[in-house]
């Protein structure tokens, strides 16, 4: 009996020992909550039209582009919704081969012809589709820059029943404006051939146009170097050489002035894009877009065919890590709306956990004190029993990286009461035994 009793205080000892082991020191090992460490509480809606909108543009450029290369000219193609494109100018003599086309490339939409006017809409499953698809994108990449920042357990989820909003929680995060800012960043990277340009205004760029702007071009404003901060725009082709979905990595670095810049890497197939218009474009600009805004246009002096390439720009250390964090991160699908921001700060969280140790061991001492007066010495078991059941409780958490947040103290809290009234059944039954007029040992094995 005496040997049975000792391998069992051992183990005891053995499973406390490894418990304080998981949870020392308390501070690194257990993980806060938002409520308890403070940090940022936020509600944001991905605007899932402008994924629809992407979708459409690329899309009836790319029909466009297929034509002309199939010898197949048509006049450029009409925008009239964010699910919707028409083209027109078609040849009666290339309805069949257009049709044909169409059937292959254009798969997710339905198409409509009258007097030589092919109207394509988007179909229905493939609206909801892609919807779904930006959000959980949205969510991706999110995720990946809120790691990116380091934050310990962030919460990143759908949020709502309308199938568009993610909750965002950061906790332990200060700088509110910088961690808005890196989240909700569209981040879309684009290179670009520019047609024309530097110049003061949009004006003179479609003046040879006859002021209209072709529908193949487009205009961006951006700095036009380092020691010139005056706006200047460029006349760029709409479709894009090199895109940030070439990128394989992104790092900050330093340009040739000792500057903070941006290099990044392309994958394979972003290596061979980049090839392939250099060495047909030398002497020409090559613009370097950054959501909208041209960072960056350099001359192309002969074939780039490394994958490393850098973006320079008016860039403080800060931006130029900020910029090459978002761009490994990857660009979001769609642009995000701040519904609910909220701070919680630091003191809250510290009041609440000092609260929360404080009931905690009001409850432990009062629990203990009437199993003392009531039970006499056998109380000193109920609060070793209670005490190791939390002991063990934290352990796991620490071990499985669980967040400890308020309701998590107030569970802890109950947890007191739970092990209490197990040792009152327990010593419940033990006086019954006894009552019975058995010996002590008989009344604690029955």
């Amino acid at each position: 009996m005496q040997k049975n009793l000792r391998w069992k205080a051992l183990a005891i000892l053995a499973v406390a020992a490894l418990a304080v082991a998981a949870i020392v020191p308390p501070s690194k090992r257990i993980h806060l909550g938002l409520d308890l460490q403070g940090g940022i509480h936020m509600v944001l809606q991905v605007k899932t039209d402008d994924a629809l909108q992407v979708e459409t543009e690329t899309s009836a450029q790319q029909f466009v582009d297929a034509l002309k290369t199939a010898k197949i000219t048509v006049n450029a193609p009409k925008i009239a919704s964010n699910i919707e494109f028409s083209i027109d100018g078609v040849p009666a003599a290339s309805d069949q081969q257009v049709r044909a086309m169409a059937d292959q490339q254009l798969q997710d939409f339905d198409r409509e012809v009258s007097a030589g006017t092919y109207t394509f809409r988007m179909r229905q499953n493939i609206q909801i589709q892609r919807r779904a698809e930006s959000v959980t994108q949205a969510i991706q990449t999110i995720e990946r820059r809120v790691n990116e920042l380091g934050v310990s357990e962030p919460v990143v989820a759908p949020y709502g029943n309308t199938g568009d909003k993610i909750i965002v929680e950061l906790p332990g995060v200060s700088n509110t404006a910088r961690a808005k800012e890196i989240i909700g960043k569209t981040a879309l990277l684009t290179l670009n051939l520019v047609e024309d340009g530097p110049s003061a205004d949009q004006a003179s760029l479609v003046s040879k146009y006859g002021g209209q702007l072709p529908a193949d071009m487009a205009i961006h404003g951006g700095v036009a170097s380092r020691t010139d901060p005056t706006v200047s725009y460029y006349l760029v082709r709409k479709a894009a050489a090199v895109t940030g979905k070439d990128l394989r990595t992104a790092k900050q670095t330093l340009d040739e002035f000792n500057q903070p810049a941006v290099s990044f890497t392309l994958n394979s197939e972003g290596v061979s894009k980049f090839s392939r218009v250099t060495s047909a474009n030398v002497g020409r600009r090559l613009a370097i877009i950054l959501d909208d805004s041209v960072v960056s246009a350099p001359n192309i002096e002969g074939a780039i065919t490394q994958a490393e390439a850098r973006i320079t720009g008016r860039f403080t250390p800060q931006e130029a890590d900020d910029l090459a964090l978002i761009l490994r991160s990857g660009a979001l699908p769609a642009s995000l709306i701040t519904i609910d921001q909220r701070e919680v700060g630091p003191t809250l969280g510290r009041d609440s956990i000092r609260a929360g140790l404080m009931a905690s061991a009001i409850g432990l001492g009062l629990v203990t004190l009437f199993m003392l007066v009531y039970y006499r010495l056998a109380g000193i078991n109920a609060f070793l029993s209670v005490a190791l059941n939390l002991l063990i409780l934290l352990a796991f958490m620490s071990s499985l990286g669980a967040v400890m947040t308020l309701p998590g103290i107030a569970g802890f809290i109950l947890t007191i009461g739970m092990g209490v009234d197990s040792n009152v059944l327990i010593f419940e039954r033990i006086r019954e035994e006894l009552d019975a007029k058995k010996g002590g040992l008989q009344a604690v094995s029955a």
